[in-house]
């Protein structure tokens, strides 16, 4: 309300409490509208971990996937773990537009008789000793040439799979059914691993490089064993330890630090659980609101613990867009990754993971725009 027509209304016969009113409601009507608030963006970024060769990386940045796990440099201490080779690595990956946020260790998910390194993972052995003074040096490396972010295994058994199952259309899903299921050898290299035998090698490993991590501010991320196994009678000899999501609570509990966590793979953990399309989404919670959540694979399942199929994002048992909501709920701030994508029958390999990506970014795209 201006002066003058304050003056207008002051010099008629409208009563002061009639005025009052009116000159709030001049004032009101003049504000400027308030906004409703802003709804916070996920932080969740779209990674892979398909490598970093040209043609791929090509491929990446027209899909748009600006954040990644690079491929192995090589599985020894070499020439290719210098710093000089790492920094060379980064710079072609961000000559794309990409950002190298990862690179994986020589500790694979392979079963013990390919492993790269398998004294780190069989016991009590001078080359276990020089083993791990390798991937310290790797960790410092890649740090040197500002990479953060490593990921690993620490497994007997590799990846465990009984077959597969028909899928949608003419793909086909991995899959494991344990039931009548029989292991061809019945065991691995490595014998008979009980629990305590596996814990004292896992605490051994991350007694010596969980300092040098925290040192150089490298978050290193562990798998968990793929699939879940029954406590106690395992696999091939072998008590799985990192097999569901009691044990992977043991393991980021032996070295209390901020750069010792979990490549949490979601595919993994839900093939761990009884009904995962319930359960899932707390045990997210529980390792997210802890900040040991480093990466995600984030994939989907059909079934449940002892008997899964591996499906396409968008068709298993577990909601994936509540669970992105879990993460950002959390604040994970990390790369959401698609893994072990179905194959389809006459078709480019690449195409079920480009429609992985596109699944994801539009899931990211939706919590963003939630409040």
């Amino acid at each position: 309300m201006n002066r003058r027509e304050f003056v207008r209304l002051a010099g008629g016969s409208m009563s002061a409490g009639a005025l009052a009113e009116a000159v709030v409601s001049a004032q009101v009507a003049s504000a400027p509208a308030k906004r409703a608030p802003t709804a916070p963006k996920a932080q969740m970024k779209l990674g892979t971990q398909q490598g970093d060769s040209e043609p791929v990386l090509r491929a990446l940045a027209a899909f748009g996937v600006n954040n990644i796990c690079g491929s192995l440099p090589s599985d020894k201490m070499d020439e290719a773990w210098t710093v000089d080779s790492l920094s060379k690595r980064r710079d072609r990956v961000t000559s794309h537009g990409i950002s190298l946020d990862m690179l994986p260790l020589p500790m694979s998910s392979s079963e013990i008789s390919r492993a790269e390194m398998p004294a780190i993972y069989l016991g009590k052995s001078a080359d276990r000793d020089r083993s791990i003074d390798d991937i310290c040096q790797m960790i410092r490396n890649c740090a040197r040439a500002g990479i953060h972010h490593v990921k690993y295994n620490f497994t007997l058994l590799g990846v465990v799979r009984t077959g597969s199952a028909q899928g949608r259309g003419t793909a086909r899903y991995s899959e494991f059914v344990y039931a009548g299921a029989t292991p061809d050898p019945p065991l691995t290299i490595a014998g008979k691993v009980d629990a305590d035998t596996y814990w004292e090698r896992i605490t051994y490993f991350l007694e010596r490089v969980v300092p040098v991590a925290e040192e150089y501010k490298v978050k290193m991320g562990c798998h968990p064993q793929d699939p879940g196994l029954p406590k106690g009678s395992g696999w091939r000899g072998v008590d799985a330890v990192l097999s569901s999501p009691e044990g992977l609570k043991r393991f980021v509990s032996i070295k209390e630090s901020p750069y010792h966590g979990l490549n949490f793979c979601q595919g993994t953990v839900s093939e761990q659980l009884e009904k995962p399309g319930e359960q899932i989404y707390d045990v997210i919670r529980y390792f997210g609101s802890r900040k040991k959540i480093f990466n995600v694979h984030f994939r989907n399942i059909e079934g449940g613990f002892l008997n899964f199929r591996e499906t396409f994002i968008d068709n298993g048992s577990v909601d994936m867009l509540k669970a992105m909501r879990v993460y950002k709920e959390v604040g994970y701030d990390g790369m959401m990754m698609p893994d072990h994508v179905p194959r389809i029958e006459g078709v480019d390999s690449m195409t079920g993971f480009v429609f992985a990506f596109g699944y994801i970014k539009a899931l990211i795209a939706a919590v963003s725009a939630e409040g």
